[in-house]
């Protein structure tokens, strides 16, 4: 006769739903990501918890095997993550909201283009991903990152019409970064349309001239500068009084700003 072979008595799993763990196990701080419940008896859950802050469900799988939630966001670190259903709320599992780590800029290429803007230029640096950025306060197109956040694509705005350097700021949810040595833009040579009016007078007489790129502008009468010279809001016109000279000679009127000179006529002392 022989003997009953005696089966070992299975655990006893413990009542109401049982979570085994979470994917991903960590997240944003700000949350918005999507994160799976996977465990035993999570049918019908009718609450998710991170730490004491609500998870909104978004799916369920009827053997109640796993739940998909979208995180609510929360300050940095771990928090106990618990699923409660009919039949009571489940043991709790760990999760950590990860801090966004600052942005670091290392360089802009090219540095340099002309005011108008519309210039293509990459960053490179780490955390890019989600910035923004600005040239001389100045909002930037940002175009995307790579896939690291090593490299931001953008397309300069238009600079300071006089040009010059300006500061290329990084933001994103971590923080903000400058790039050093910022970015110069490159103001166009002045240009002159038709000639110094009028093109004959007495020293102290006013003149004008209209153009392009004047703003900044140093006027000279031969060698001798123009005096009170004003520039309008766009750079387009100028009036000033016309330096001492000799009576009856003609100069050369040349207009001249950090971008370049141009030729404005000549110019005869009365």
């Amino acid at each position: 006769m022989s003997t009953p072979t005696i089966q070992p008595a299975l655990p006893a799993l413990p009542p109401g739903p049982v979570l085994l763990g979470v994917l991903p196990s960590s997240g944003p701080v700000a949350g918005g990501n999507t994160v799976q419940l996977v465990g035993l008896g999570l049918g019908g859950a009718t609450s998710v918890l991170f730490g004491t802050s609500t998870a909104t469900v978004v799916g369920q799988d009827p053997p109640g095997l796993t739940v998909t939630v979208v995180a609510p966001p929360h300050a940095a670190g771990a928090v106990q993550v618990t699923v409660t259903t009919g039949g009571g709320t489940s043991n709790p599992a760990s999760y950590v909201y990860v801090a966004p780590v600052p942005p670091t800029a290392a360089v802009i290429t090219p540095n340099s283009g002309p005011v108008a803007g519309g210039t293509a230029f990459v960053i490179a640096g780490t955390g890019l991903q989600g910035a923004t950025v600005t040239l001389g306060g100045s909002a930037a197109t940002v175009v995307g990152t790579d896939p690291t956040g090593g490299v931001l694509f953008g397309v300069t705005p238009a600079g300071p019409p006089a040009g010059g350097n300006v500061p290329v700021v990084v933001t994103t949810p971590g923080g903000t970064a400058t790039v050093p040595g910022g970015y110069t833009y490159l103001a166009a040579p002045p240009t002159v349309t038709g000639t110094v009016s009028p093109s004959s007078a007495a020293a102290g007489a006013t003149f004008t001239l209209v153009g392009t790129g004047l703003l900044g502008a140093t006027v000279l009468f031969g060698a001798a500068p123009a005096t009170g010279v004003v520039v309008d809001g766009g750079g387009t016109s100028l009036t000033g009084t016309v330096p001492p000279g000799t009576v009856g000679s003609t100069v050369q009127v040349t207009v001249q700003t950090a971008a370049g000179s141009a030729n404005a006529g000549s110019f005869t002392y009365l």
